[in-house]
Formats: C-alpha cells, sequence, structure tokens
C-alpha cells in the first residue's frame, strides 16, 4: 500500500510503503534504523484483536519505501518523509505513537511539532541523543559513508550469521538458546540488506532532543531491554525522569525487546493503552 502527500521545498520522494490492520483507534508504529515495518509483525494482530488500528510504515530509505540516491542521508528526510505520511492519514482523532530506537526520535519529533495530533507515547529503547551511544558506535557513525558502503556491500548470508551469533551470545531471559525468534532473525538480516547504505549517515547528522524533552505533555510509556549494547540503558530511565508524564519499564533483554520478549511488550502496551480511556 503507498500514500502520496506533498513534501515542500525537497526532492525527496513523498510515496511510503505502509500497512495497516484493524479498526478504531489509530496506532502509528515507527521502526528503528536498518529495519522495517516488520518489526510490528508480533504487536499489529494484538492491536487489532484488542480493538485498535494500527499503522506501520517503511521509513525513507527502508524496506520497500523509495530510496534515494545519496550516500549522506539526513535526519530531516526521514523526519519529514514520515510526518507527511502521517498527515496524509487524514485520521480522526490523536494517535498513539509507538517507536522503536531512531522510531522513537520521530514520536517524540511528532509530539513536539503537532502535540494535538498525539494521544500518548511508547518509547522503546528509544534513541533521542548521540551521547546514548557507546563510544565505539559513537566513532562509527561519525564516518557515516564509509559505515554504509561497508553495508551496502555485506551480504544476507553474512548478516544472518551475525545475527544468529549475537541472538545466542544473548540468550533469552526465558532459558531459550536465543535471544530472537527464527523469524526475526531471518527478517533482520534482510531489512539490512534493503536499507539505503546513505542511512549510516543519518546519527552523524546531529540529532539532539534533550532541550525539547520537557515540552513533551503527551502521556509517555518508556519500555527498555537492560542488556541493551546500542543505546545506553541508564539514558532510558533519564528519559523518564525529563518528559513531564512518563513512566518506565524494563526488561532483560537487548535493543529490541519488542521482538525478543514480545507477549512482555505486548501485554505492556495494550495494558498501558486501556489506562488511556
Amino acid at each position: 500500500m503507498t500514500s502520496t502527500s506533498p513534501l515542500e521545498n525537497t526532492e525527496i520522494p513523498s510515496t511510503t510503503n505502509f500497512i495497516s490492520q484493524g479498526a478504531g483507534s489509530p496506532v502509528i508504529l515507527i521502526h528503528g534504523m536498518s529495519a522495517s515495518l516488520h518489526d510490528w509483525d508480533y504487536l499489529l494482530p494484538e492491536l487489532d484483536r484488542a480493538g485498535y488500528a494500527g499503522y506501520a510504515l517503511d521509513l525513507l530509505g527502508h524496506g520497500d519505501s523509495p530510496k534515494p540516491a545519496s550516500r549522506a542521508y539526513q535526519l530531516d528526510w526521514l523526519t519529514d518523509h514520515y510526518l507527511a505520511w502521517a498527515e496524509s492519514l487524514d485520521l480522526n482523532r490523536p494517535a498513539v505513537l509507538i517507536g522503536h530506537s531512531l522510531g522513537g526520535y520521530f514520536a517524540l519529533e511528532h509530539a513536539r511539532r503537532f502535540p494535538s495530533s498525539v494521544r500518548a507515547l511508547v518509547l522503546v529503547n528509544p534513541f533521542y541523543t548521540v551521547s546514548q551511544l557507546p563510544p565505539a558506535l559513537r566513532l562509527t557513525y561519525r564516518h557515516g559513508s564509509l559505515g554504509g558502503l561497508i553495508a551496502g556491500r555485506t551480504p544476507e548470508w553474512l548478516y544472518r550469521i551475525i545475527i544468529d551469533a549475537t541472538s545466542l551470545a544473548m540468550g533469552h531471559s526465558s532459558g531459550a538458546l536465543h535471544s530472537l525468534p527464527v523469524e526475526v532473525r531471518a527478517q533482520t538480516a534482510l531489512d539490512y540488506i534493503r536499507t539505503a547504505p546513505g542511512v549510516y549517515n543519518l546519527l552523524n547528522t546531529g540529532p539532539e532532543f534533550r532541550p525539547h524533552l520537557s515540552s513533551i505533555a503527551a502521556p509517555a510509556l518508556v519500555a527498555w531491554g537492560e542488556l541493551d549494547s546500542t543505546l545506553r540503558p541508564s539514558s532510558f530511565q533519564e528519559l523518564v525522569r525529563s518528559l513531564p508524564h512518563a513512566t518506565g519499564q524494563s526488561v532483560r533483554a537487548g535493543h529490541v525487546p519488542h521482538q525478543s520478549n514480545a507477549g512482555w511488550f505486548n501485554e505492556l502496551v495494550l495494558e498501558f493503552l486501556a489506562s488511556l480511556d
């Protein structure tokens, strides 16, 4: 499914690949870097069964959405692309925004710019400042073009080996061998090779949301994995303290608890949504 809406003063494509499921109060789902709308394969059916309308998109440069031929994507390209798509949905009531990692940044930015269109936020291991990154990753993203070149030449089978090894090393809090189900590991590898190489420049464009946190009035749930090695786990507790109306919940998991601990996450989200009624 595609939507079309104008993006002013830019040549960035305005079409967006997305899926929708269910009817009722709207919930917008925003994935993170190098991922896709399939991040929400476990949550969308649960939202439908609970009486919500879920909308999940592929961000610009990801999945089956357009991929401009640039070696250095800019954060405002994806922000404007996402916001234009959200507006094109023409929703008749404020939406709950659920964002993972970089998707959390877009959810926060949406709430900052258009507070009347946002009912509440669910932020999953959310990104909001470069200082959340460990020093090694910060250095890597400082050379985004090089990272994109390497990523663009890495075959899917090698990504799959890396993902399987990482999943095995992490394990699962339930005692399972892998932290991620096999279908998630396969989709993650596919999403990596479908991501435009220029995307790896995004964090080099200086996103910083800290100065705006106190202005976000929407109720917020921050959920995170305590073993996240991509973003500093203590930064999520800082976010809970900085947002005016936020609560936090954590689980023994890594960067993607909505996939590794889907049962826990889905129940948490549905309880939060019910509390808004």
